[in-house]
């Protein structure tokens, strides 16, 4: 997804509600930056870092089946686009966002494997 505020392409991510679960916080996150919801698969990656005000901040992330809703364009995001794992690790700007894509590409390839 495109933020505009950030000029960047990035991974849905937000911070937690004080008692929401992780897995909540990600469908809640993905549905308002996206406007889409799913079956939420797996968690794939943690990523830790410090926001942009120095706090630590910590984003699990989890695979997202089954997609369904429209993407309306808003202040925090202003472009959605659904691609290949190789085409997103060359478009997103975090190099922590490149780590967790390949992470859903290593599970997928599990996945696939018989």
């Amino acid at each position: 997804m495109h933020r505009p505020r950030y000029d960047d392409w990035s991974l849905p991510k937000g911070k937690l509600d004080p008692t929401e679960s992780w897995e909540d916080g990600a469908r809640r996150e993905v549905e308002e930056e996206t406007g889409l919801t799913g079956s939420l698969g797996p968690h794939l990656a943690t990523s830790h870092y410090a926001d942009r005000k120095g706090r630590p901040k910590e984003v699990r992330y989890f695979e997202l089946s089954a997609p369904q809703g429209a993407f309306v364009a808003n202040d925090e995001v202003d472009e959605v686009v659904w691609l290949s794992p190789a085409f997103a690790r060359r478009k997103v700007t975090r190099s922590a966002d490149v780590e967790v894509i390949q992470a859903l590409d290593d599970h997928l390839e599990g996945v696939a494997r018989p």
